[in-house]
């Protein structure tokens, strides 16, 4: 399985950054079958996020994505996009408390 793990910060003005780390740490194992995404170390997050996750599930390519340790704000946000379904797996963390910016 290949990992990522997102930084505390993923919004517009560095989601393009954040992309290509995580393309680079990703495909550096091509023939894994899953892809992991830690966000558990993520406080601050707009829709680029989004964006960035629909991106990684786009290059996952046939492989499963699998989002661990979201904010719960970010699952919902992602529901309420109507975009849950097409990020794979992506299951808060219910331990975390919520944060709000």
């Amino acid at each position: 399985m290949a990992r990522f793990a997102l930084p505390a910060s993923v919004t517009v003005a560095n989601a393009g950054m954040a992309v290509r780390q995580a393309l680079g740490e990703l495909g550096a194992e091509p023939a894994a079958p899953s892809w992991e995404v830690d966000a558990a170390a993520l406080s601050d997050f707009d829709s680029a996020c989004l964006a960035l996750l629909l991106e990684l599930r786009r290059q996952a390519g046939d492989r499963v994505l699998r989002v661990r340790s979201a904010p719960s704000r970010l699952v919902h946000l992602a529901t309420a996009y109507g975009l849950d379904f097409a990020l794979g797996e992506i299951v808060a963390d219910p331990t975390r408390p919520e944060q709000h910016s």
